[in-house]
């Protein structure tokens, strides 16, 4: 029999508020079923919560604006306006990853100031608690270019190697690989996310089956799936790209075309005169 992946939700989390133990609650709803190697897939909402990461819901919008660090893009529909923004984290959501979702009303949630050492600090207090070498994948959910629906990806990682170079190696067929990069760790988010669910009040998942991604807590956290700018080709939406563009190109013609291009032109058809 080949590789074997199994994914189950934890239950008895129960609601989480400002100061909860995560590890504890955790361990405890877990019991005695976890294994080595097993990794902790643990939605971005629980950590919010248990770090005090929210606001009032009348804040909201003020709240996206606090959050942002830059707007890629902007769309209006009969709701209102999605704002696709570059987040304090560096990461690229609609609404800068602020939530009403899974909050009290009246309050919206905010994402954890820095989702890998959330991570870290969680993965350490559950290796210490339960003696087991334990991946831990903080994941909130996040549209995708060019594809319908939405997906969890991992914002914060802790433990394993949240990325399986391959470039270099070959295919079944001998090819050689020059850019394949798998991203482990969004892989294991999206497959948490199939049996925790979005109204099921499970917000942890086990992911079991990938011990060989599971190491030192001083391995690269989820940050380092973040494409750096100068690598990303579709760093505004269509509209901003063609205003910049556009303002760009107006900038240009009146330094250039102007004082340049219109002098010697109107020298030329003078002398054709």
């Amino acid at each position: 029999m080949g590789s074997v992946l199994s994914v189950f939700a934890l239950e008895g989390i129960g609601e989480v508020v400002a100061g909860d133990d995560l590890a504890a609650l955790i361990e405890r709803a877990a019991g005695a079923t976890l294994q080595h190697g097993d990794i902790l897939a643990v939605t971005s909402k629980i950590v919010s919560k248990a770090e005090g990461r929210q606001v009032a819901a009348a804040d909201r919008e003020q709240a996206i604006t606090d959050e942002t660090v830059r707007v890629v893009a902007t769309r209006e529909h009969p709701g209102g306006v999605t704002r696709i923004v570059e987040n304090r984290q560096g990461l690229v959501l609609a609404a800068a990853g602020v939530d009403t979702s899974n909050a009290p009303e009246g309050i919206v949630l905010l994402l954890p100031v820095d989702p890998d050492a959330s991570a870290r600090a969680l993965c350490a207090e559950l290796r210490a608690r339960t003696g087991l070498l334990l991946g831990v994948v903080i994941t909130d959910t996040a549209g995708r270019a060019w594809r319908e629906g939405q997906t969890d990806i991992a914002i914060g990682a802790a433990g394993i190697a949240v990325l399986d170079d391959l470039r270099g190696t070959t295919d079944v067929s001998g090819r050689r690989l020059d850019v394949t990069v798998a991203a482990v760790a969004d892989e294991i988010a999206g497959a948490a996310d199939l049996v925790k669910g979005k109204t099921s009040g499970n917000p942890v998942a086990v992911v079991r089956g990938l011990a060989h991604v599971v190491g030192d807590l001083a391995l690269a956290g989820a940050s380092a799936l973040q494409r750096p700018s100068e690598n990303d080709m579709f760093r505004l939406g269509s509209a901003e790209a063609r205003a910049e563009g556009f303002a760009e190109g107006s900038d240009e013609g009146y330094a250039t075309g102007y004082d340049e291009g219109y002098d010697e032109g109107y020298a030329e058809g003078a002398g054709r005169v």
